[in-house]
């Protein structure tokens, strides 16, 4: 079961050109994210109606192309066109007199917004698919409508849920990541960070780094930092540095039962960081990698199917997870409001 009625980050703008068009699986179903010559970005499903074709195998046909004036997607194999909110513009087979409502044919569109460099896509439940967004996705403060600095991504070979609570195990760092520019096991010592509820989630207040977190030093000054957690699978850490500001944003995405994508975009306003991107990319997908090797063995114990267990204090936001999946679902089903069952609390743990 995925969690419905909720923005998922399917791909980064910067790969979306003008007339493309991108196949990808989310939530185990068939998706064609295309842009057209003006800049609008669209999503479809991408399955033709008439004989079962991926629509992203056809072609993306401007305004002066197609058969109604306004950009369509043409099906490779009978030459079908549906404008970008889904609807059939055109059935080329079709003469006179011939009893078929073309524009009653229609191909499932989500809902897009392109934040920020980031496109997601609105997956809402069937019982409500007519129904509009009843929020927004996350915006990075401080950045206005700037694309990321640079970002990464990387398959995991697991359900969702395991890539989510992997992301917000904060008793990993020292084990998985262990580097010298970052932690160590000699390192280990304990903390106790302040956690509050936030709009669909959670967040650790802003604090201090611990001072095994070398690469914050590099920020110089006093950094102070906020991670926030907000369903479905959203992380975003604020690193404040002066009048300096660095956000993180890692994005889960569900692509079927066993397999996650996760995206991790940086963005930031320290001008000398930008000198360093080739170093930092390799650093960000050396650490993006370890979190994959890591969860991709422990499917190797998974699928006796164990039952697991979750302690106290480091795996409380893994719990917080499973009841925020539990109110969302639930409150949706009820038609009443989102009520979060996260209560201020501080963590006490070693790492």
């Amino acid at each position: 079961m995925y969690l419905k009625d909720i923005w998922y980050f399917a791909i980064p703008g910067e790969s979306l050109k003008a007339g493309a068009l991108i196949h990808k699986v989310m939530l185990g179903e068939p998706l064609v994210i295309g842009r057209t010559a003006e800049g609008e970005a669209f999503a479809l499903r991408d399955i033709c109606p008439h004989r079962g074709v991926p629509l992203s195998a056809g072609q993306l046909l401007d305004t002066t192309r197609s058969a109604c004036g306004t950009s369509v997607i043409e099906c490779p194999y009978h030459g079908w066109q549906f404008r970008t909110d889904g609807h059939c513009a055109h059935i080329p087979s079709l003469v006179p007199g011939q009893d078929v409502e073309v524009a009653r044919i229609k191909v499932r569109s989500y809902p897009l917004r392109e934040v920020q460099g980031n496109i997601w896509l609105y997956f809402a439940d069937e019982k409500r698919i007519d129904l509009a967004p009843t929020h927004e996705p996350p915006v990075m403060p401080g950045f206005d409508d700037r694309p990321a600095n640079i970002r990464e991504s990387m398959m995991f070979s697991c359900h969702v849920d395991h890539a989510v609570i992997g992301l917000m195990d904060p008793a990993h760092g020292p084990f998985v990541h262990r580097a010298w520019w970052w932690r160590s096991q000699a390192s280990i010592h304990e903390k106790a960070k302040a956690f509050a509820p936030t709009e669909f989630g959670f967040a650790m207040v802003e604090h201090q780094p611990s001072s095994n977190s070398l690469a914050y030093k590099i920020l110089g000054g006093k950094p102070t930092t906020e991670i926030t957690f907000r369903l479905p699978g959203i992380r975003i850490e604020r690193i404040t540095a002066g009048r300096h500001r660095l956000v993180g944003l890692t994005s889960v995405t569900p692509i079927d039962e066993k397999t996650t994508e996760i995206t991790q975009s940086f963005y930031w306003t320290i001008p000398f960081l930008s000198a360093f991107k080739p170093i930092a990319r390799h650093f960000l997908k050396r650490f993006l990698g370890q979190d994959r090797d890591m969860v991709n063995l422990q499917q190797r114990g998974l699928k006796f199917d164990p039952r697991l267990m979750l302690i106290n204090d480091a795996d409380v936001q893994a719990k917080w997870y499973q009841r925020l999946k539990s109110e969302w679902s639930t409150s949706l089903d009820q038609g009443r409001p989102f009520e979060n069952p996260v209560k201020p609390a501080t963590l006490r743990w070693r790492s």
